[in-house]
């Protein structure tokens, strides 16, 4: 058992000194998976690395509970992207995702992540695992192989959940654009 996972066990047990203990070992984590999230934003948003990471972390910490050091670190990635989609709804101001890879891009804003957000939720009703793999990749900067040690899936299987979620993700936004 990891230092991690006995830690959030205290945590769960109700060890009020335990979140304490936490933070510093997976701050730094935590603030590349911001920093590699935050990269890919327009620049001027308002949000650093350390604000998103404490934000995150603050979510986490509550009521959650969680397995192992795998299932907090795919929590953090997604309470860090529904953060940004937040703060995008609040502004208006998105970056833009190329639909081909579904992968982050600089340049102007627009409401595609908003739109890929609302898909990604239509996903992980359809097949959550596949959504995790899409947030891993594209909320937390993690490669495929990255993406399929964090969530405990073969290589294999991580690239096919990236494929499936690529090609239904495409579809559902191409039909969410002609629906305007």
């Amino acid at each position: 058992m990891s230092e991690v996972t006995r830690i959030l066990a205290a945590i769960e047990q109700g060890d009020p000194h335990a979140a304490a203990t936490l933070l510093p070992l997976v701050y730094d984590e935590l603030r590349r998976l911001a920093a590699a999230q935050l990269a890919r934003e327009k620049p001027g948003q308002t949000f650093e690395a350390t604000a998103l990471v404490h934000e995150a972390y603050l979510r986490l910490v509550g009521d959650q509970q969680f397995a192992n050091r795998r299932h907090f670190f795919a929590a953090a990635a997604q309470s860090m992207r529904r953060i940004l989609v937040e703060s995008a709804r609040r502004k208006q101001l998105v970056p833009r995702v190329e639909l081909e890879g579904l992968e982050p891009a600089t340049g102007a804003p627009d409401e595609r992540l908003l739109h890929l957000h609302d898909a990604l939720e239509r996903l992980g009703n359809v097949e959550p695992m596949a959504a995790k793999v899409v947030e891993a990749r594209v909320f937390a900067g993690l490669s495929v192989e990255e993406a399929a040690a964090a969530l405990g899936l073969s290589r294999a299987t991580a690239y096919r959940e990236w494929t499936f979620a690529r090609a239904w993700l495409a579809a559902a936004l191409a039909d969410d654009s002609g629906k305007k």
